[in-house]
């Protein structure tokens, strides 16, 4: 079955995105001297996955339809607004967990749920996240878009693995049986 992963990156406070919705915050702290031999492997995790979940604000602001490596993906967006669908593009008004969930036991790759946060509550809420690959960049926003709201159900998870790259920790979590 296709899993629902998770990926996205975060402030040490636990901000996807900055009071603007801006994300030039996110890199690391020109110091490599304490990678990981291993490193996470974006394009690899990019291949495994067909389908890209995100909100409509996510959407409009990184312009993600027009990097190269997304070209052959299908893009689920969560909105609220009339917009028209493109070949590529289905934008979702209503219960987008449900329509995913029964994306999730066709045949396919995985579906990667990238953002923003009101979206991402969806999800949690639900409990229908398999994997949460979560970048953590070093730095402390202060203010801007929270990843988690305040109230959750417990979901455990067990660490798979994690690397370091330019300050940046990637963690990757799969849900706990």
């Amino acid at each position: 079955m296709r899993k629902i992963i998770l990926n996205l990156a975060i402030s040490i406070d636990g901000m996807i995105a900055d009071v603007d919705g801006g994300f030039s915050w996110i890199k690391g702290q020109d110091d490599k001297s304490i990678d990981t031999i291993k490193q996470f492997d974006f394009s690899r995790f990019s291949n495994s996955c067909d389908t890209i979940v995100m909100g409509r604000k996510a959407y409009d602001d990184c312009g993600i339809e027009n990097i190269e490596d997304f070209e052959n993906k299908m893009f689920y967006v969560a909105t609220t607004q009339d917009r028209q669908d493109s070949e590529n593009v289905k934008f979702i008004k209503g219960d987008i967990v449900k329509l995913i969930v029964q994306l999730q036991q066709l045949e396919g790759k995985n579906i990667w749920l990238f953002g923003g946060s009101g979206l991402t509550d969806a999800f949690v809420q639900a409990n229908v996240i398999d994997e949460y690959i979560v970048g953590i960049i070093p730095t402390i926003r202060g203010t801007g878009t929270k990843l988690f709201a305040d109230i959750y159900p417990v979901i455990d998870l067990d660490l798979k693995q994690f690397t370091v790259n330019d300050g940046i920790v990637i963690l990757e979590y799969v849900k706990r049986k």
